[in-house]
């Protein structure tokens, strides 16, 4: 994974001299910005727009995953009916089956 994915990389200094101006170019371009401390890069300042983007994004891959995994399990053989699975639920809390 690469370290900044942004060409925008400035240091915390020039950041502090130019908020307004550096706020106006991430509103606009959507894309976040490197700030550095040290020559290192440590901070990363993104529109909340873009950052919610981000988070649906990341939502998205989770689910994907979680049904690839799913869909692995099925495959293997580690899976379970639903009725065998309500038969076993309702025996291990001692319920009585329900009417249909």
């Amino acid at each position: 994974m690469s370290e900044n994915t942004s060409k925008e990389v400035y240091s915390l200094s020039h950041f502090k001299l130019h908020a307004s101006d550096l706020f106006r170019e991430i509103r606009a371009s959507g894309q976040p910005l490197w700030l550095t401390v040290n020559g290192k890069g440590k901070i990363v300042i993104q529109d909340a727009a873009s950052y919610q983007k981000l988070l649906d994004q990341v939502d998205v891959l989770q689910s994907l995953i979680g049904i690839r995994r799913g869909l692995a399990d099925v495959a293997a053989g580690r899976a379970t009916s639903m009725r065998s699975f309500e038969k076993e639920f309702r025996k291990r809390r001692d319920l009585r089956r329900r009417a249909r």
